[in-house]
């Protein structure tokens, strides 16, 4: 059993792509199944504006990015969208290159939970 969820990452063209990868869930425990455990140096919340567009920039750093509300969209160089509904997992990679597009499409706020990794 897994947890599909998409990468963003710079390529050796300098340019960000999307994978989707799986997070296995193997370990058994008496009331389910995990992943393995990953190191976070931080954890935050962050609300985008409804309509808002972030033109091209790169992650900050390496995070996973947690959708809870509204639906974002992600665009990279060769033009892929990319959208994120409430329970959409991004692993966010692209920290050097021509980085991504971030948009908000609904007419809501986007609200997020950010995981920093180590």
């Amino acid at each position: 059993m897994a947890k599909k969820i998409t990468r963003i990452y710079t390529g050796s063209d300098g340019k960000s792509h999307f994978e989707d990868i799986d997070i296995a869930l193997e370990a058994e425990e008496a009331v389910g199944r995990r992943s393995e455990r990953m190191k976070a140096t931080e954890i935050l919340f962050r609300e985008l504006d409804a309509g808002l567009k972030y033109d091209w920039h790169n992650a900050p750093r390496r995070q996973f990015v947690i959708t809870l509300e509204g639906e974002g969209e992600i665009e990279i160089g060769d033009g892929t969208r990319r959208r994120f509904k409430p329970g959409d997992i991004l692993l966010a990679e692209d920290t050097t290159g021509q980085g991504h597009i971030s948009r908000v499409v609904s007419n809501q706020p986007r609200k997020m939970v950010i995981v920093v990794l180590d």
